[in-house]
């Protein structure tokens, strides 16, 4: 695999919520209610910190001076090499979620592509009720469609990676944030699983539209939201258990695909979302007994894409 030219990398954490950002803060992104700041670096992301990440943040620090701003709907940071970009749609205004995607997404494109950081590498996506609705009527599969709209023609011949969660939280409003840069990475595929964009029909008329991982110009293996998912079928329903081993799996054969040189640990930031509040506190002892060094861990409370999953997790691992 080729790999990109090397940038100075960005740095992240998880920290406890602080009123003053440092002039180098690319990002800070809380969790819990609803709530738009002034800052444009600023994002509080409508999800429930469980296991004692409560008031925790997390933080991209830049590789130099920030600068920030608004444009129409959509926030932005750059120190130059990164670009960290956010955007909150309500979906009343464009007919629903579908709609409200496709708006995201075409807005996200067109500002990214004229940027000098044009190169996508990760993106997040929080709507409320992801599993409400009957077949294609569900609105995840909704979201993946007018995602696939809107995407422009760049993003399609090279998926960044990604995260779809469920808020709870009765706010009709999609988010969506993401990173992108002036040098691009290298998608990571799982050899464990199929290419999300080559599922198959039973999942949808749109098939998901995301990279397993991303492996950034600054050594970074960005991971996508993983869950126990083999081949393209959910394994292991109703035990958590198996389902926190099984996608453990994934992120060990991830990992392998990417290079990596180290197993996730200390160099491994893991953020892991639990259908099921109840079940924080195990998933969290559980990944804790299996990677004892693990840098850090947030647990947040949010619904995953298919009804039968119980977890999932992204994060980000250090690779040199």
């Amino acid at each position: 695999m080729p790999l990109p030219e090397p940038v100075a990398p960005l740095a992240i954490r998880y920290a406890p919520a602080s009123d003053a950002l440092a002039p180098d803060v690319l990002a800070a992104i809380g969790f819990g209610a609803l709530a738009r700041d002034a800052d444009p670096r600023r994002l509080q992301v409508g999800l429930e910190a469980c296991a004692g990440s409560e008031g925790r943040v997390e933080i991209w620090r830049g590789v130099g001076p920030v600068r920030c701003g608004r444009e129409g709907e959509l926030a932005w940071s750059t120190d130059g090499e990164h670009l960290f970009f956010a955007i909150e749609v309500d979906e009343a205004a464009h007919d629903g979620i579908e709609a409200a995607a496709e708006h995201a997404y075409r807005t996200i494109c067109a500002f990214v592509g004229g940027s000098a950081t044009p190169h996508f590498l990760r993106l997040w996506n929080y709507l409320d009720a992801i599993n409400v609705g009957d077949g294609d009527e569900e609105r995840y599969r909704q979201f993946c469609a007018g995602r696939a709209r809107g995407m422009d023609a760049r993003m399609h011949a090279s998926y960044p990676a990604a995260t779809a969660i469920g808020r709870r939280d009765g706010q009709r409003v999609l988010q969506v944030y993401g990173l992108a840069a002036r040098v691009g990475g290298h998608a990571i595929e799982n050899p464990r699983q199929v290419s999300a964009w080559r599922y198959p029909r039973q999942y949808g008329p749109t098939a998901p539209t995301f990279a397993r991982g991303m492996r950034s110009a600054d050594a970074q293996l960005l991971i996508s939201g993983t869950a126990a998912v083999v081949g393209h079928a959910s394994r292991h329903d109703d035990d958590l258990a198996a389902q926190v081993a099984e996608t453990l799996e994934n992120l060990r054969s991830l990992l392998a695909q990417a290079g990596a040189r180290e197993a996730l640990g200390a160099r491994s930031l893991l953020k892991a979302y639990v259908r099921h509040p109840a079940d924080a506190d195990s998933v969290a002892t559980a990944l804790r007994a299996a990677l004892p060094a693990l840098g850090d861990l947030l647990v947040l409370a949010g619904d995953i894409c298919r009804g039968e999953l119980l977890v999932e997790i992204d994060g980000v691992h250090a690779l040199d």
